[in-house]
């Protein structure tokens, strides 16, 4: 069909066989890319983004992800390390909390730690 036409023909181009990084290497846009894959098919984009580095990482999702362990568990944490320590997978951000600060929001946190919603 058309599109796999035109995706031999931007293989071709690109000098690749399977992926056309070659063309991305030298600044053409995934964007121009799929113009040019979806030529003749009358692609209309339908939205634009721009990509951006952010990340919602936080002090409460990192102690909802805690509260997720079980209290048992963290007060073990607690003893051998003298506080909680993690970072963040995706922006590399470290965040510690402290044994009574962790205590305290055990204390206060209310609502089901596996679901996406505010804790106090």
């Amino acid at each position: 069909g058309i599109v796999e036409r035109n995706l031999k023909s931007l293989l071709e181009e690109d000098g690749g066989e399977r992926l056309p990084t070659g063309l991305l290497s030298n600044g053409v846009t995934p964007y121009q890319i799929c113009e040019k894959i979806l030529e003749d098919v009358g692609m209309t984009p339908l939205q634009s983004i721009t990509p951006s580095m952010k990340c919602d990482c936080s002090e409460e999702r990192l102690f909802r992800s805690v509260r997720l362990l079980g209290r048992e568990e963290v007060e073990d944490i607690l003893e051998k390390e003298e506080q909680l320590e993690a970072r963040c997978h995706f922006c590399g951000k470290v965040y510690r909390m402290e044994p009574d600060e962790v205590r305290k929001r055990f204390k206060m946190a209310t609502g089901d730690p596996a679901k996406d919603e505010e804790q106090h």
